[in-house]
């Protein structure tokens, strides 16, 4: 258990504690006069949480301590994450229920697609446009929360989920589009070697 996976564990403490904050709508208290409120609250959960997805990779690929648990576990916490908040949004009648449906169909998708690939041994890595959905959707969900109290900037988080949805289609069409082509690779190359064999057998075999 080095730093890195014990981030990523973290991470996955944030998901419940979330969660609670946006459905009991607490805690709203003063801090040094300045009013708090649940969104707020929210708001710095999600951004502490995204900050430990960047540290646990940065510090793992300098210090290189990469491990399998931080492999199968990394993406994991991070759907967690993003979905918790998402069906809480929904709960809170902010987000539309058939846009998350969408969104985490696409997790869900990619995250059983990138499990066999790792049964087969390799990894399709994310591409760009899956990073920049990442970091959309944790946009997106910040400012549908601080939308919750201040009303100006309802739009702008409707134009980001609008974004969040067309770039988890995108990203999942373009996954499945790299998965297929190392698979597609995988098993003609096994093929091969099966007819390979077979006909080193009928070589083989004995003659009478």
């Amino acid at each position: 258990m080095n730093l890195p996976n014990s981030l990523t564990i973290l991470r996955i403490f944030f998901v419940p504690l979330l969660v609670v904050v946006l459905l009991t709508r607490e805690p709203n208290l003063m801090v040094l006069g300045v009013p708090i409120n649940f969104a707020v609250v929210g708001v710095l959960i999600l951004l502490t949480a995204a900050a430990t997805d960047w540290a646990d990779g940065f510090y793992a690929r300098r210090h290189q301590q990469v491990t399998t648990l931080g492999i199968l576990l990394d993406p994991v916490a991070d759907k967690l994450l993003i979905c918790a908040a998402f069906i809480s949004l929904v709960e809170m009648h902010l987000v539309p229920g058939w846009m998350v449906v969408i969104i985490i169909g696409r997790e869900i998708t990619v995250l059983g697609l990138r499990n066999i690939a790792i049964a087969e041994g390799f990894d399709v890595l994310p591409s760009a446009l899956g990073k920049t959905k990442m970091v959309l959707q944790v946009l997106a969900v910040c400012t549908l929360m601080l939308g919750e109290k201040i009303v100006m900037v309802r739009p702008l988080g409707t134009v980001l989920l609008w974004l969040v949805v067309l770039s988890a289609v995108a990203s999942a069409f373009q996954y499945f589009l790299r998965f297929w082509s190392q698979v597609d690779d995988r098993v003609k190359q096994r093929r091969q070697l099966r007819m390979l064999e077979r006909h080193k057998k009928v070589q083989d075999a004995p003659t009478l």
